[in-house]
């Protein structure tokens, strides 16, 4: 499985934890609320659905309002396929949210987790977080030591260019320090709710803050939707 297709697998999951959902506000979401991919096709969505459903961590069902059933037959297509987690699905994110590894640390990943904050556990909410600023710090001191082997031979706009990435992850780091105490003080960031299941296992913060920067990632365009 590619990182990428991990951390897609990873962010349904979250969501289908929420509350059940179709095709199409999954897609919304994962372009939207979260913020962890662009140009997010459902010609990527389906294959990893059918992944979680293969695994036995997702069931499929009819749409369940009388504007759905009804509106499918008079369309010349079928209802919309509702996404739920199942109780094995539910264990399985579980886990993931438990996990602190390396990965936990780069760039979309650490985006997808710090989404899903609020049902994670303050402990592991540490490891992330400082985990993320220690790799963020080795980023800066290899920044540092490219620009000043090269800074004589860089023009002035790939110089500033390169000014401009350190400042960008010098902001991030201030931005998991102030993250960090927060956390060591025991202090709760504040924000909307997500739903009743995140407030069921959460022991902190119960809201979504945007994600510290922009990490694009390739894909194709929209598929039309199933």
């Amino acid at each position: 499985m590619s990182r990428r297709s991990g951390i897609l697998e990873f962010a349904v999951l979250g969501l289908l934890r929420e509350s059940p959902m179709h095709g199409y506000e999954l897609r919304k979401r994962l372009n939207t609320s979260l913020g962890v991919f662009r140009a997010f096709s459902y010609g990527t969505l389906y294959p990893c659905l059918k992944t979680l459903l293969a695994n036995g961590w997702l069931i499929e069902e009819p749409g369940n309002t009388t504007e759905d059933a009804l509106a499918a037959p008079l369309a010349g297509r079928r209802a919309k396929i509702v996404y739920r987690l199942t109780a094995e699905g539910k264990e399985h994110f579980e886990e993931l949210l438990s996990q602190t590894g390396p990965d936990a640390y780069e760039d979309e990943h650490f985006a997808a987790r710090f989404a899903f904050f609020g049902q994670t556990s303050r402990d592991v909410r540490m490891r992330v977080l400082e985990g993320r600023r220690s790799r963020l710090e080795e980023r800066l001191e290899k920044m540092s030591a490219s620009l000043a082997r090269t800074r004589e031979r860089l023009d002035d706009y790939t110089l500033e260019l390169q000014r401009h990435g350190m400042e960008s992850v010098e902001r991030e780091v201030r931005w998991l320090n102030e993250l960090i105490e927060s956390e060591r003080a025991g202090r709760d960031l504040k924000g909307p709710g997500r739903g009743e299941a995140a407030r069921d296992t959460t022991e902190g913060a119960p809201g979504v803050l945007p994600r510290p920067g922009d990490t694009p990632g390739p894909d194709t365009p929209g598929d039309t939707a199933t």
